[in-house]
């Protein structure tokens, strides 16, 4: 079979075979079709990805969504810009109504179930009917790295799903509100936010909106994990009261049991406090007490945003950053759990590259029990003014549950939420964008795959898309994406029918015209840019109409 040339002819004759064939119910029924639907569980709809485009391009001079919240409700199209397309015009204008909220929002079942995810957070993301299809694909990228996204049917894409089901700018900005205060419920409550990872530290190849909803999760995981280390020590405290006000403790209570206590050079038992679990085949050099390793305060959790602001810091100060204050943090915390070790326990336990073993058959084992190692400490630890050694020396025996935190997760997940009700609405819609459209994608990559032939044109589509967003100025270009974009739906939704459409082109456009001809001769910059070239030639502003015999 001939494979035809894979330039803006194709798509336009896709996007022209389609909009002939396929009847416009929904201007004559004043809805969306039942296919529409059908379709819209399958794949997220163009129409959707356009309104947010149309929402990033009108919203750029308001700095925040309440101060949207405010000028949406005088809104003028005559005050937009010259370039403003009708379709805008009408989605925000027409059909405003001063409703209450609930009957705004009761009509739309996207934006409802949206809302009720957030209010039942143990109820789960609405899962499409490509099933795990999106899993078992062979061919199916990164998509959402690529573009800086967020994950395929994760919270973000379905937030920007139910975004771009609105209409207009002030129900948009009345939604993103409610979703706000949805989350600081959760927040408050202590319940995770479905559709984000509960206990991982922020995906840097993600969109900065995913990032931060994966520190609200993360911070209330690491509360639930303080907790139970307070009950734990708790615990331990609360046993070592009751075996101290014995008057006759029995003789051998103490020594069974290890994890309580540990006995220091001078014979003398120690309360071990916020032991964590025994670490395998060690003890320490000193006492020949089994090692334990602490728990341990946790490093803060950074957003790509709080990492250019910290590096600049440390660059315009010319601070270590925190890194000193966490190696106090755990030194004191292995002190602790370990009492009558030295500074070489601790650097056997948090950086063995620097003990050297003096001699490894020194190890010799004695009614079950391993003999402590000798060894010495690296050249770099040796030398004098050390950091380490001068840490070690001012720390002091405490438990992480007990010190002063080095992350203060309140204090992080409100300034999240603070910059959540003031974020910039064009900001907000481009995320949400991008994120819908790394879904949209991914899930069609997922249905095409299997075809070689269609995979091939669909390839080129995402390729396209890729170069677009990786450029600063992908804004000016939503109205490319969003129609490469509905080819790409059109492939995944009916793939025979476009295998159709595509077997026919050489006969549509069968002319006494050279072939070559029909493609646009690249222009210096797209013959130094192979790949930009290949893009500028598949895809037009205007799509092709099939020529005539």
């Amino acid at each position: 079979m001939a494979f035809p040339i894979f330039d803006g002819h194709v798509i336009g004759l896709i996007s022209y075979n389609l909009s002939i064939r396929t009847p416009n119910s929904k201007e004559k029924n004043g809805g969306s079709t039942a296919a529409d639907d059908v379709n819209s569980d399958i794949i997220p709809s163009a129409s959707m990805l356009k309104q947010l485009a149309i929402g990033v391009e009108t919203t750029k001079i308001v700095k925040s969504m309440k101060d949207l919240m405010i000028l949406a409700r005088d809104y003028s199209p005559v005050k937009e810009r010259s370039g403003l397309s009708l379709y805008a015009m009408k989605s925000f204008v027409v059909g405003e109504k001063e409703d209450k909220f609930a009957a705004e929002f009761g009509r739309d079942e996207k934006v409802m179930s949206f809302i009720h995810l957030l209010m039942d957070p143990e109820g789960h993301l609405s899962r499409r009917k490509t099933g795990s299809r999106m899993d078992k694909a062979p061919k199916v990228t990164k998509f959402s790295k690529e573009v800086h996204g967020a994950p395929p049917e994760s919270f973000v894409p379905e937030l920007a799903e139910a975004m771009g089901s609105i209409k207009t700018l002030k129900k948009m900005a009345l939604f993103w509100s409610r979703v706000v205060m949805e989350l600081r419920r959760l927040w408050c409550e202590g319940k995770h936010i479905p559709g984000i990872p509960t206990d991982e530290i922020p995906n840097l190849n993600s969109c900065l909106l995913h990032q931060q909803l994966q520190v609200i999760n993360c911070c209330i995981s690491r509360k639930q994990r303080r907790a139970i280390a307070t009950a734990s020590l708790d615990s331990v405290l609360k046993q070592a009261n009751n075996i101290a006000e014995l008057s006759h403790p029995p003789a051998d209570l103490l020594p069974e049991s290890p994890h309580v206590y540990a006995r220091i050079s001078s014979g003398k038992f120690v309360l071990r406090l916020g032991a964590d679990k025994q670490l395998e085949n060690t003890t320490l050099l000193d006492t020949g007490e089994p090692v334990y390793t602490p728990v341990m305060q946790e490093w803060p959790l950074l957003t790509e945003d709080i990492i250019k602001e910290t590096e600049e810091f440390v660059l315009r100060t010319g601070s270590v950053g925190a890194g000193c204050s966490q190696l106090l943090s755990d030194m004191q915390a292995f002190k602790a759990a370990n009492p009558g070790s030295i500074l070489e326990d601790f650097v056997r336990w948090h950086s063995p590259p620097d003990w050297t073993e003096t001699n490894d058959e020194s190890k010799q084992v004695t009614g079950g029990d391993i003999s402590p190692s000798r060894g010495h400490l690296s050249t770099r630890m040796q030398k004098e003014g050390n950091l380490w050694r001068e840490l070690w020396q001012t720390a002091k025996p405490i438990p992480a549950i007990r010190q002063a935190p080095l992350y203060y997760e309140d204090l992080s997940v409100e300034g999240i939420l603070n910059g959540l009700e003031n974020i910039s609405p064009s900001s907000l819609f481009e995320q949400l964008f991008v994120s819908l459209l790394s879904s949209g994608c991914a899930i069609a990559e997922a249905r095409v795959s299997s075809n070689e032939f269609l995979y091939k044109v669909f390839k080129e589509c995402k390729d396209y898309i890729v170069l677009i967003c990786q450029s600063k100025n992908w804004v000016e270009k939503a109205n490319d994406i969003c129609q490469v974009y509905e080819t790409m739906a059109v492939m995944a939704l009916d793939p025979e029918r476009v295998i159709k459409i595509m077997n026919a082109q050489p006969d549509q456009t069968h002319t006494k015209e050279d072939p070559n001809k029909l493609r646009k001769t690249p222009s210096k910059n797209q013959k130094d840019n192979p790949t930009a070239a290949q893009s500028s030639t598949m895809f037009s502003k205007k799509p092709a109409k099939p020529i005539s015999c």
